[in-house]
């Protein structure tokens, strides 16, 4: 193998091992239950790079306002859905677009960009 061909492979595995890093090891930003005010369960969450926070607790049965604030302008970050709560909202960047629903049900549930890169989840408990 030539020098070329060595630098080449040392710098493919580098490449991988940071996109297996970026989209599989990134830390969990996790968020305790939130606190309602005026009734409603709200929590601002910042779209760059993914949804920060990533894991929002809420309780079962009290109106959740959960409010979208997209600070890039990767075309992944475009759209939030959220499948369970038949919600789904497009993210312009710089604006806060809020999105309301009340948890019926307790569990865990996803919410994502349109292309599924971005993840977050919803716990829902009694």
């Amino acid at each position: 193998m030539t020098w070329d061909q060595i630098l080449v492979t040392i710098s493919s595995f580098f490449l991988i091992a940071l996109i297996i890093k970026f989209f599989w090891m990134k830390p969990k930003n996790s968020q305790p239950n939130i606190a309602v005010t005026d009734g409603i369960q709200k929590q601002l969450i910042i779209v760059k790079g993914g949804y920060t926070p990533d894991t929002i607790s809420v309780k079962k049965d009290i109106p959740v306002r959960l409010t979208f604030r997209r600070e890039e302008n990767a075309s992944c970050s475009e759209m939030v859905v959220l499948p369970d709560f038949e919600k789904s909202e497009k993210l312009p960047e710089g604006k806060e677009i809020n999105i309301d629903f009340t948890p019926s049900e307790t569990g865990e549930f996803e919410f994502t960009c349109q292309m599924s890169m971005y993840r977050g989840k919803l716990l829902v408990s009694a």
